[in-house]
Formats: structure tokens, C-alpha cells, sequence
């Protein structure tokens, strides 16, 4: 990122901005599987159509998918499959950290289990 100039920046910005809405996780998610036209996406994410087009459209200014006209509809893609690389390792990270803590609360459980057993015993 050193050699970046302030536009630049901006732009990773704005592409990473567009990853911060689940929404759109999803719809990216959902074209992991294949191309989808907006009422298919509609369908299969349970959100209005006017919704899954506004997203479809902030995702296509930053390049993460591309659309292309086929008679009446509109089908989108992944841009370039290489973003499920991006994703994969967020959510790998975000899993680890969710093991962690359970492991933390599991070791809490036990723990206050015990002080409460000792406890019961000492009346």
C-alpha cells in the first residue's frame, strides 16, 4: 500500500466499504454458484428487488461484479472469483476468533461450575 497515491487509496477504500454491508456479502456470496439475474438473487435472498438492485449497482462501480444484458434481464457475475480468497481468509479469522471465545466461555462454565460445587460443599 506504500506506493499508492491518495486516490488510490480512496478506491481500496470504497472497495472495501463495499464488502461492509452483509447484504451484499450475501449477493456475492449467492454468484460464488453462478451468474443470477436480479429477480433470481431476489428469490434466493428473500430482499426486495429494488434493494438487491442498489447493492448489484455499488458492487458493479467497484468492479466486484460485472453485468451483462442478455434479451430483457440482466445477469451478474463475479468480476474475478480471486475476492472469495479475500473472503474465505476474513472469515476464517472471524471463525478462529468466534473459537476462542467459546473456548473462553467454555473455561468460564467450568470454572464457575466448580466454584459452585465448592461452594455447596463447604455448607
Amino acid at each position: 500500500m506504500d506506493r499508492l497515491d491518495d486516490h488510490a487509496l480512496d478506491d481500496v477504500a470504497a472497495y472495501f466499504r463495499a464488502l461492509a454491508v452483509p447484504l451484499r456479502l450475501k449477493i456475492l456470496n449467492a454468484l460464488r454458484n453462478g451468474e443470477r439475474n436480479v429477480t433470481q438473487l431476489t428469490q434466493e435472498l428473500g430482499c426486495s428487488q429494488a434493494n438487491v438492485s442498489k447493492h448489484l449497482t455499488l458492487l458493479a462501480q467497484v468492479a466486484l461484479v460485472e453485468k451483462m444484458s442478455r434479451s430483457t434481464n440482466t445477469y451478474y457475475r463475479i468480476a474475478d472469483p480471486k475476492i472469495f480468497r479475500l473472503c474465505d481468509l476474513v472469515c476464517g479469522q472471524i471463525g478462529k476468533r468466534y473459537a476462542r471465545q467459546s473456548n473462553r466461555q467454555d473455561m468460564f462454565l467450568v470454572a464457575s461450575a466448580r466454584r459452585r460445587k465448592a461452594t455447596a460443599v463447604k455448607r
